[in-house]
Formats: C-alpha cells, structure tokens, sequence
C-alpha cells in the first residue's frame, strides 16, 4: 500500500547544474532550492555526489528523474530503481519526479522522452506501473507533462484530461511544466489556458519554467534560452490557477553564470508574489 505523503511548499529553485556547483558554495545564493538530475548521481561516490550532498546540506533538494519509461511496456528497471531507493534514503529529498511517457521499446533505448496515446487503456497501464513505483519506494511520486510533436490517432482524450486521469487513478502528484504546454500547444493548436484549467489542481505539486527553440511553425523544447515572455505570462496564470507551488528554472545548455540565471529566478519571484497578491484584492 503506498504510503500518502503530503509535500512541503518550497518556493523558488532552480535546476542544479555542474558549472555553477562552486558558485553555490562559495557564495550561496538567495533561493529556496535546487532539483537534481537523479541519474547524475546513482554513482555511489564521485564529485557529483559529493557536490550534492555539500548543496543539500545548505538547501532543500528533489530529485528529478528521466529513465523510469513509465509509460512503457517494457518491464519496469527493478534495479535502477532500487539505485534510486538508495539516493532517496542518502540524500532525503523533500520529494522525486519523472516524466509521464515511455523512452524505449524492446529494450532499446531511445534516449528521448516520448508522448503517450491518450486513452483509458494507457491511463491504466501507466497508473499501475506507478503505483508499482510509489509502493516500492514508499512516497507518492510527481509526474510530469512532457512537450511533444506528434499526436496519435487512437487518442480519445485531451493531454490534459489524460494527465489528471492518470494521476488520479494511480494517487500521484503533478509536476506541470509550462513550458511544455506552451510548446505543445504551439505544436498541436491548443488553448493553453484551458490546459491550465483541466488540470485538478489539488495534484499540483512543482512547476518547472525553461527556454525553447522556436521556428515559427514549430517550437523544440531545448532549455537553451532563457524563459520567453509567453511562457512568464502563463506561468503568471498558472499562479492564478494553482495558487503557491514550488517553482524552478530549467537550463541544460547553454548554461549561462549563475548571477545571470538568478535574474531570472528573481522575475519568477516577483511573478508568483504579484500574482498571489492580485489574488488576494
């Protein structure tokens, strides 16, 4: 029986990246936490690790992972997961998030975060696995809305009535990246606003905020630039929408110094306070 956890509010972080592991330490900066790549340090030993655990001695820190494939029918990795079983009780994150989608087929693979069809049969085969997830490591885990590029014809859903299905069915938590429904709804034609709006927001527990590529007719997913003004003006709805929810900035290219990255921090700040204020008139 999984274990029901209720998550502290966190405030504002950002993503934990090797470049800025000295910065952090010799100056720490003003921000409430950092999420780590989990697979960065399954090693048990090594500079990453030892960096982390000096950062989660000053900091609030979760764990973000990108290999569990729960939403494919390959049998789940009993042994990656029992390496992040082993992080978990090491590091004592406030909490632990993957991605809602499957990365390979018949053990291969794709080394890419690929989109689901949204239909009943795939709310249940995924929601099981979760479960299986949450039970072997005793914590509800989030789960996170990834951008994509192609639709299926066999959906019978909206993502993000597939989204709250799942999470629902499975009793796990959100993790809503807005900048992945904003790059998904230029790719498909969606309202983004009523993303927001199908999205059960007592399951929202993190928002992650990033830059992208975007070619007019398209947008890519890249977290190499900073955040754009239309991903802030729906984060700044996504506030409305949800109220406080911990809040951090991706960037994995590109990376610029961490003074330059805690403007942006600062932005989120003033964007979830305003917001929260204007709220409350």
């Amino acid at each position: 029986m999984t274990v029901s956890l209720t998550y502290p509010h966190l405030g504002i972080g950002l993503g934990l990246r090797k470049e800025h592991y000295q910065s952090i330490l010799d100056e720490p900066p003003q921000i409430d936490w950092f999420e780590a790549i989990t697979e960065n340090y399954l090693v048990p030993g090594g500079k990453p690790l030892h960096f982390l655990e000096q950062v989660r001695a000053r900091y609030s820190v979760v764990l973000h992972g990108v290999s569990l494939s729960v939403g494919g029918t390959d049998p789940l990795d009993w042994d990656y997961l029992r390496q992040v079983k082993a992080l978990v009780e090491r590091i004592e994150p406030a909490w632990i998030s993957d991605h809602l989608c499957f990365t390979g087929a018949g053990g291969i693979n794709a080394h890419d975060l690929l989109p689901l069809p949204y239909t009943g049969e795939a709310v249940r085969h995924v929601a099981r696995r979760i479960r299986q997830v949450q039970d072997f490591l005793g914590r509800r885990i989030l789960i996170e809305n990834v951008s994509s590029y192609l639709s299926y014809r066999s959906s019978e859903m909206s993502e993000w009535a597939f989204l709250g299905a799942v999470a629902e069915e499975a009793d796990c938590l959100i993790l809503l990246d807005i900048n992945n429904i904003y790059v998904s709804a230029r790719n498909h034609g969606f309202d983004p606003l009523e993303y927001l709006a199908g999205v059960p927001a007592e399951r929202v527990q993190q928002h992650h905020l990033a830059g992208h590529q975007d070619y007019g007719d398209h947008v890519i997913d890249t977290h190499d630039h900073p955040v754009p003004d239309p991903v802030w003006r729906l984060y700044e709805a996504a506030v409305q929408r949800f109220g406080p929810v911990s809040c951090m900035i991706e960037r994995d290219a590109d990376i610029p110094p961490l003074e330059v990255l805690m403007e942006e921090v600062e932005r989120m700040r003033e964007i979830a306070e305003g917001a929260q204020a204007a709220a409350h008139v």
